[in-house]
């Protein structure tokens, strides 16, 4: 199958901020098993920083805010609040990415993995809806993937946002749907 579906950020600080996040999680879940079902793909992306990675991060970057302590913490790559929520497990085939930026192709080879696979369209899910979501759509789109938004299967810390994105902004990349017509 040429279809993959990227769960992308529902890790453990982020999952907390939502909103309805069992709901949520409950939708995601339900996607992850009719990809599965039709032999699609599924991708797995989480942000989280190592010391020299946030080191690393330029003064001039909107990520510089993470390097302060407070968030530092939250935000290491061991922190138990950047892991896979535990509601949501990869699978040993599935391909699973940690990224150091928004979106989820620029610090990651989730490109590589989706092109050894086949992968033509990608399936968006994740936290947040104007974040990881926006970023990765329109990275997606340089790439030349066909993309499906899952409306039902992102969230937005501000609900607002995410009904213009997934009402107005999203069907000019491609396809949005519920899951339930996934």
């Amino acid at each position: 199958m040429t279809t993959a579906l990227l769960v992308m950020d529902f890790q453990n600080g982020l999952v907390g901020r939502i909103p309805g996040a069992e709901a949520l999680l409950g939708t995601v879940s339900s996607a992850i098993e009719k990809v599965r079902a039709d032999g699609g793909h599924v991708g797995w992306v989480r942000v989280g920083f190592t010391d020299d990675e946030f080191d690393a991060i330029p003064s001039t970057s909107v990520m510089a805010r993470m390097a302060g302590s407070v968030v530092r913490a939250s935000m290491h790559a061991d922190a138990d609040s950047t892991q896979f929520h535990e509601k949501l497990t990869p699978q040993p085939d599935d391909i699973v990415v940690r990224k150091t930026r928004i979106g989820s192709f620029t610090t990651t080879d989730l490109d590589e993995h989706l092109t050894n696979r086949g992968v033509t369209s990608l399936v968006l899910a994740g936290i947040s809806t104007s974040g990881v979501v926006l970023s990765t759509a329109r990275e997606a789109m340089d790439r030349d993937y066909a993309i499906t938004v899952l409306s039902d299967a992102c969230a937005d810390p501000d609900p607002a946002t995410h009904e213009f994105l997934v009402g107005t902004l999203y069907p000019r990349y491609g396809r949005v749907i519920t899951t339930a017509e996934l």
